[in-house]
């Protein structure tokens, strides 16, 4: 609820939506594809709009029963971090960026490249599937949202 009582006039989903064409570039039309590519992978993946604070407009999410990956942009790419993604197979070899790390994975995308939609969809499938499982695993645990 917004301080005068009333329901927040901007969703998460909108939110995203405005990012992408606030941006008016590569980055908008490259986050619109990955948007895109996310949420068809599952019918159960919840947009959410995180981390906004006045120094940062706040991180395009995508969930379900927990984090899957963000839609961060930057000056020269759009960054895709997998919560998970340490823990997840990567046959398509899309994680480029954050390989050191003991729990999330990366992907940068750069203007001009070409999503493989077949490989991001997969690894999202497998995210979702990581997350229901410790869900699963863990009942007394409540799903943040």
């Amino acid at each position: 609820m917004a301080a005068n009582g009333s329901e927040e006039d901007t969703t998460a989903a909108a939110k995203i939506s405005q990012r992408i064409v606030d941006l008016g570039d590569w980055r908008g039309e490259m986050l619109g594809r990955i948007r895109a590519i996310v949420t068809a992978a599952d019918p159960g993946i919840v947009e959410e709009w995180k981390w906004e604070k006045p120094t940062s407009p706040g991180t395009p999410c995508w969930s379900r029963d927990g984090l899957i990956c963000t839609g961060e942009t930057h000056r020269n790419v759009v960054k895709t971090t997998f919560a998970k993604g340490a823990s997840l197979a990567d046959p398509g070899r899309l994680f480029n960026a954050s390989l050191e790390g003991r729990v999330r994975r990366a992907i940068d995308f750069h203007e001009g490249d070409v999503i493989d939609a077949r490989a991001l969809t997969a690894l999202v499938r497998e995210a979702v599937a990581l997350n229901v499982a410790t869900r699963k695993a863990a009942p007394g645990r409540r799903a943040r949202r």
